[in-house]
This record gives C-alpha cells, sequence and structure tokens, in this order.
C-alpha cells in the first residue's frame, strides 16, 4: 500500500491526502453531528442564566439536519441598549418559555452531537448557568470554537480579525450574522465548513484532530500514541502503568479508548500529564457496567497504589475529624481517625483549616475547656485550674472545678455531635445579629463561614453513618432507557449491573444480589460512601435493611441555606468588582 492515499474529506468536492496509519484513527468529521449554537442573552453575569434567544442548526456531513429556535423569557427586564442590539423587546417574550423549558428543549435537540460555537466559552457559560440554575445536569459536550481554530487557521493578513461577520464574509455565507440567534447559526454553519476545507490540508480529517487543532504535542505523546490502539470503547477506569507496573495514573471515562487518545494530542495541556505520558508503558482498561461502578473503583485503585500524578484521593488517611474526648470534661479534639476513645465526632473535613473554623463554631455555642490538662475524677468545688483563674478559659470546670457545672455542658456538646444542631446554630446566629446591628458585616461573614463548616461535617458524618450501618441496600437508576441497579453492603458497592430497556429488572437485581461481594462492617472508604449517598438521592430504592434517615435536626436545611447566602454574596461581590464599587458598598 501506498503511503499516500486519497481521501474524501468532509466537505462536498474536497479532496485531499491524507497518511494511513494508527495514529488517524478517529471519528470521521463527515460522520460526526455538529450543532451549532448561538445565543442572546440580556448581557448579564452566566449565573443569572439571561437567556433571551436560542437558536441552533444541526449539520452532518454538509447537510442540514434541522433547526431550533426559541426565545426566552429570562424573568428580567432586557436593558435598553441590548433590545437596541438585538432587536429583542420585553413584549416579544411575554409568552415565550421558561429558561429552564427552553434549554432543556436545546438539550433534547443536542442530544448526542458535538457542540460548535463561534466564542463558545460565553455561550457554554449561560447554557451551564442556565442548568445550574434549574437544577439541569450538565451533559458534558464536546465542543468546537470556531473563533479559536480561525485565529489558528487563517492568516493575519487575510482578515482584519476573527468575528463572526468577517468570517461569513471570507467564507460567502448566505446567511448575514445580525445579533439574532438562529441567523448568526446559520452563518457559524458556514464559517465552520470553510475552516474545515481550510483545515484538511493540514491533517485534520477526524473529530479529535478537530478539538485539538491548533495545539502542540510533544515527542512522547506522539510516540505513545499507540497505548491506546486495543483499549475497548466501553465505559471504565483505566491505568497508566511504567514499565516495572507501577501505577501513574487513574482515570474513568464512558469510553476508555477514546478518553486515553486524547492524552496523545495536542488537547491534553496539562504539563504533568505530558510528564506521565513520557513515562508510561502500557494502559491497562478495566470495563465497568455503570459510571457508578466505575467512579468507586477509581476511587479504591488510587486509594491502593496512590499514583503519583493523581493528586485527589490518593490520601484517605489523612482525613481529618473533630471528636469529644471520653473522660470526665470531655475536650473537642482534631483527628485523623475515630477511635473508642472518643464520645462521638463529625466529619471527615477537607482540610484542616475547615476543622478549624468548626472547632471554633462550637466554642462559641458551648463553653468546652480548651486546655490539654487531665483533670482528676470527681467533684472539686474548692479551686479551678489555672488557666480559669488566669481568664484563658471559660469553661465551668476552670472556673470553679465544678464537675457537676461541666456535665451540663458535656451533654450539650454529645448532642451537637450526636445530631441536634440547634445550640450551635442558634449561638452562632445570635453571634452574626449582633455583629450586624454594628456594622461588622466581615466579622459576622467569618462567623457565617463557621457555621456552614460545622453544620456540613454533622450532616456528612451522619448520612456516612446511616449508610454503612445498612446491611444492604439496594437501588437502581434510569438511564437512557436502561436501569442501573446498585448492591450496597456497609457503606461498600457490593454489586453492579444494567438490566437493558424493556426487560425485566428482577432477574439482574437477584443475579447482583446472589454474586454481591461479602462486606465487613467499617471496611468501606469514607469517600465511597459518600459517593454512594450523593448517588442514591436520585435513585429509586428497590429494597433496604435498615431505613436510611438523619437526625432531624443534624443541620441539612442550614447548610443548604448558608450555601445559598454564601453564593448570592459572592454574587453581590464580583458585581461591586465589575462596577468599580468597594466591596462594602
Amino acid at each position: 500500500m501506498s503511503d499516500l492515499a486519497p481521501s474524501v474529506g468532509c466537505m462536498p468536492g474536497l479532496v485531499v491526502e491524507q497518511q494511513l496509519s494508527l495514529d488517524d484513527l478517529g471519528t470521521p468529521l463527515c460522520d460526526v453531528t455538529f450543532v451549532v449554537v448561538d445565543l442572546e442573552t440580556t448581557g448579564g453575569k452566566p449565573v443569572d442564566a439571561g437567556i433571551t434567544e436560542i437558536g441552533a442548526v444541526k449539520v452532518r456531513g454538509g447537510e442540514v439536519l434541522g433547526e431550533y429556535q426559541t426565545f426566552v423569557n429570562p424573568g428580567v427586564p432586557i436593558p435598553p441598549f441590548i433590545a437596541a442590539l438585538t432587536g429583542i423587546t420585553d413584549r416579544m417574550l411575554a409568552g415565550a418559555p421558561s429558561v429552564t423549558a427552553a434549554v432543556a428543549g436545546f438539550w433534547e435537540f443536542a442530544r448526542g452531537a458535538v457542540l460548535v460555537a463561534h466564542n463558545a466559552p460565553y455561550d457554554m457559560s449561560f447554557l451551564r448557568g442556565a442548568g445550574d440554575k434549574a437544577d439541569l445536569p450538565w451533559p458534558g459536550p464536546r465542543v468546537v470554537d470556531t473563533a479559536r481554530i480561525a485565529r489558528r487557521a487563517i492568516a493575519r493578513d487575510e482578515v482584519r480579525n476573527c468575528k463572526l461577520e468577517t468570517l461569513s464574509r471570507l467564507f460567502h455565507s448566505p446567511t448575514p450574522p445580525c445579533h439574532r440567534a438562529l441567523d448568526d447559526a446559520r452563518a457559524t454553519v458556514a464559517v465552520l465548513h470553510g475552516l474545515m476545507e481550510r483545515m484538511g490540508p493540514l491533517g485534520v480529517h477526524c473529530l479529535e484532530d478537530l478539538l485539538a487543532f491548533g495545539g502542540r504535542t510533544t515527542p512522547q505523546q506522539r510516540t505513545k500514541r499507540h497505548l491506546a490502539g486495543d483499549l475497548p470503547e466501553a465505559p471504565g477506569v483505566y491505568i497508566f502503568r511504567n514499565a516495572q507496573g507501577h501505577a501513574l495514573y487513574v482515570g474513568t471515562s464512558r469510553n476508555i479508548r477514546s478518553r486515553v487518545r486524547s492524552y496523545f494530542t495536542a488537547s491534553e495541556q496539562r504539563k504533568r500529564m505530558s510528564e506521565m505520558v513520557g513515562l508510561a508503558d502500557r494502559v491497562d482498561p478495566i470495563v465497568c457496567a455503570t459510571d457508578l461502578e466505575a467512579r468507586v473503583r477509581e476511587l479504591r485503585l488510587i486509594a491502593e497504589h496512590k499514583p503519583p500524578y493523581n493528586r485527589r484521593s490518593r490520601h484517605p488517611e489523612r482525613q481529618v475529624w473533630l471528636a469529644l474526648t471520653r473522660e470526665p470534661h470531655p475536650r473537642v479534639v482534631t483527628v485523623s481517625a475515630v477511635r473508642e476513645s472518643h464520645l462521638a465526632a463529625i466529619g471527615p473535613f477537607a482540610s484542616r483549616g475547615a476543622a478549624t473554623l468548626a472547632s471554633e463554631a462550637l466554642h462559641e455555642a458551648l463553653p468546652l475547656r480548651t486546655c490539654t490538662d487531665r483533670l482528676p475524677r470527681g467533684p472539686r468545688r474548692d479551686a479551678g485550674c489555672v488557666r480559669g483563674q488566669l481568664g484563658q478559659c471559660a469553661a465551668p470546670c476552670a472556673r470553679s472545678g465544678d464537675s457537676d457545672a461541666y456535665a451540663v455542658t458535656a451533654q450539650r456538646a454529645l448532642a451537637a455531635f450526636s445530631g441536634d444542631s440547634r445550640a450551635v446554630v442558634t449561638a452562632i446566629h445570635d453571634r452574626m445579629a449582633t455583629l450586624a446591628e454594628t456594622g461588622r458585616f466581615e466579622q459576622a461573614r467569618s462567623w457565617r463561614d463557621r457555621l456552614e463548616s460545622y453544620v456540613r461535617a454533622s450532616v456528612r458524618r451522619h448520612r456516612l453513618a446511616a449508610l454503612a450501618e445498612a446491611e444492604e441496600v439496594v437501588a437502581a437508576q434510569l438511564v437512557d432507557g436502561a436501569w442501573h441497579i446498585h448492591v450496597i453492603r456497609y457503606g461498600r458497592l457490593a454489586a453492579a449491573g444494567v438490566a437493558p430497556r424493556g426487560e425485566d429488572p428482577r432477574p439482574v437485581v437477584d443475579a447482583l444480589l446472589m454474586s454481591g461481594d461479602s462486606v465487613e462492617p467499617g471496611t468501606a472508604l469514607t469517600e465511597e460512601t459518600d459517593l454512594l449517598w450523593r448517588w442514591l438521592v436520585d435513585a429509586r430504592l428497590v429494597r433496604t435493611s435498615t431505613p436510611l434517615s438523619l437526625p432531624i435536626h443534624v443541620g441539612g436545611e442550614v447548610a443548604d441555606s448558608l450555601r445559598r447566602a454564601r453564593e448570592a454574596a459572592e454574587t453581590l461581590r464580583y458585581t461591586a468588582d465589575r462596577r468599580g464599587l468597594r466591596p462594602s458598598a
């Protein structure tokens, strides 16, 4: 076979020469379905999801397959200068669908396609903001930015800039852009096709090349592309290993082969990953039945092998907890593991700093002792400790040695660790209100952060305990018409399977129960149990050995309200910065 063979490109009439090798394996551009999208907005922030119009064109192989256009009611007035620019007025949007309905309709239209946009980060940020605001899951589409490609494919002396209007004239678009979503999307289609003609002679013949166009690959990346050749196109886990067989990096993907291949293209710009690829000798795949099984296996493999190029989850033993000591005058201590010598504990925390914030919230609400001295058992009403006499400790035992008085404090502390957050919430709310009344808003915010750290740890501790103590939980989630079924035992994934669309899932459940792993209590990784709980929130329970419940006053509602307050405050600070105002304005 000749090294060079003619190949017909995606655009009609385009013939280029292409070197045929394993390195060029990928999805031919003529087989890719693209959805070219454009948004008109109110000009605000993406998190506000101020979309006023969505226009999209679906194309494949140069043929238009369909179009999508809708006005969107953003729920806020359109600024006058935006109305003058686009011609879209509040009256035109009066009966338009809501942002939630319009964006959901767009994702249905674009299902499974590669998205294309001119200055794609702008459009994607508004779509993501709309999804977050409406609790719509982000589908994680692959995205092509025609502006980014144009800056690399077109010579600077050919056009004065890479704006859509300029490029549409260059490529003779039959529809000129006019700041209306569908017309601008049609113009972007012409630009996309024109750029494809330009990139064919440059060696861009498949989707992977298009996504990576304009970057640079290292010699290590180019010489290691063969490692992806025999990998399965299936969901699961992949492990990069060196010549000695040691794990370098562990990752997950819905398509193992496609994901691993991306490490050998210019789309991979991370220096650490390029270094890892240079050391890699082979890639081991582990095919999984479901996405959840893949994520669980990833956590376990990272914890077991501690790959040097994985940054997260390598050291689960380094997690931090707050515990209440088991002694006559209990204290709050920061520990790396909860033991029988502790009355109760909350956590784990993401960092020691977060644990410190929660500890400060507890000490503000409860007069717990802060010294590390060993105090004798039994009442000592005649004298307090030296720290109490110096005014360095507010605990009752420090002031008078009164064990009976401290017993009340210890009881309240045990309740705060055991799922009753009311005492801490009330105390911190009172402190914040006092600070706010005197205009000390920054200090009030710092106490809000302390309270949020405490209630989040309280909720996490009790939901982990609820799942870790359940002997068996069977749950299922409907994904693309198929039931993804999982068996969880003592907080650890024991089995995973899929009941295909249209088939009775009960035989699959029975088979998983029979073949699932036996799990000993207390052997599950904390991160795995936490991941399983978050999956269960959106799943359907099939059966459970014990009820999955949390204490009524554990603090979940408070944690949600504090999170919303923090996000609102961040939005206000962002707006103030954009307008050049002082943060306190």
